[in-house]
């Protein structure tokens, strides 16, 4: 479970959404009195922190959250990437910091490795046909062979993967891949798919990233 604090209301909603989509629960909180009610009433495994808060501002917030005993990591998003802002954060116990603006895919990995450094069970992983993923150990096979991939292209993978059998959006791979506020040429999302497919698909007999025109992709296997 994760409380989400961030007083831009569209970013908060959007992280929010990615967040879910991606397995996590996630509470959202607008400033920082709610926030620390929050935190205080109910146990998460993780806080995703905004420094400029309305009100109570990031730090005092994990400050006060701490004085009462609450232990819960944090992960500081903020625009402020000053060194003594960041000092300032891991010093008050914040676990993280990822400066704004940041690529989804990077915030989903840092969560689960802070996840996996509080011992939180593993997670499971994703079998289609004869492709397998580890997200804790983040290796790929294929028909008994480990595949080489970059982070972008495991990220774009994974989250395939997760929504098997479903189509995923050019706009949802691009905020992934990217950042939430991603509006630019879709044909870099086709760029990134046709790199994955080489490694993924173009060996292997069985296709199984599939092309849903003018939307996006889905994988799946297709026993034709």
């Amino acid at each position: 479970m994760i409380l989400l604090v961030e007083d831009d209301q569209r970013s908060a909603l959007a992280l929010q959404r990615g967040l879910e989509q991606e397995g996590f629960q996630v509470d959202v909180a607008f400033d920082g009195e709610t926030g620390l009610h929050l935190g205080l009433e109910k146990t998460y495994d993780i806080l995703l922190l905004d420094v400029m808060l309305p009100g109570l501002d990031g730090f005092t917030f994990l400050a006060e959250l701490r004085a009462k005993g609450t232990e819960t990591p944090v992960i500081f998003l903020t625009a402020r990437d000053a060194l003594p802002d960041r000092l300032r954060g891991l010093g008050l116990g914040g676990g993280d910091y990822l400066v704004k603006p940041f690529a989804f895919s990077e915030l989903v990995l840092r969560i689960r490795n802070l996840l996996q450094r509080q011992g939180a069970a593993p997670e499971r992983g994703w079998t289609i046909a004869d492709l397998s993923l580890d997200p804790t150990r983040r290796k790929v096979y294929r028909g008994g062979q480990r595949l080489d991939l970059t982070a972008q292209e495991y990220a774009l993978l994974e989250l395939l993967a997760r929504n098997a059998g479903h189509t995923v959006t050019r706009m949802r791979i691009a905020e992934t891949l990217w950042d939430l506020a991603y509006d630019g040429d879709p044909n870099l999302v086709d760029a990134a798919v046709r790199r994955l497919r080489r490694k993924v698909d173009d060996p292997f007999a069985e296709k199984l990233i599939h092309t849903h025109r003018s939307v996006g992709y889905r994988m799946e296997a297709r026993h034709e």
